[in-house]
């Protein structure tokens, strides 16, 4: 399974309700970021509204085309793009910066055996 994790701007000042709505993500898109290979997905912000994303996927375009094509992400989507910053036109899940990973503890470890 591959690790990623990703940056997006969300407008300070609509945090509080980006937050509201992430606390009751609809069930239908629930279901279908996790069949479509999405695994311990999470999402982290700070209070500037920096938000921090970390997912694993055996391959993260193949999740996101996967998701791309369910009417519940198109929804989703439309709905969150008005949150973020600096997305020049692309939905939320297309804008996001990936970073590269430059340590994993786990993966160390077991170089050391």
């Amino acid at each position: 399974m591959n690790r990623y994790c990703f940056l997006l701007q969300v407008r300070p000042e609509r945090l509080a309700e980006y937050k509201e709505r992430h606390a009751a993500v609809w069930p239908e898109m629930l279901r279908a970021l996790a069949d479509s290979g999405w695994t311990n997905y999470s999402l982290f912000a700070r209070e500037d509204g920096l938000l921090v994303g970390y997912v694993e996927a055996h391959d993260l375009i193949a999740a996101q085309e996967a998701m791309a094509r369910t009417d519940v992400n198109s929804r989703w989507q439309e709905q969150m793009g008005e949150f973020f910053i600096g997305l020049d036109g692309r939905a939320p899940d297309e804008g996001f910066l990936l970073l590269e990973q430059v340590f994993n503890l786990e993966d160390q470890l077991g170089k050391t055996v």
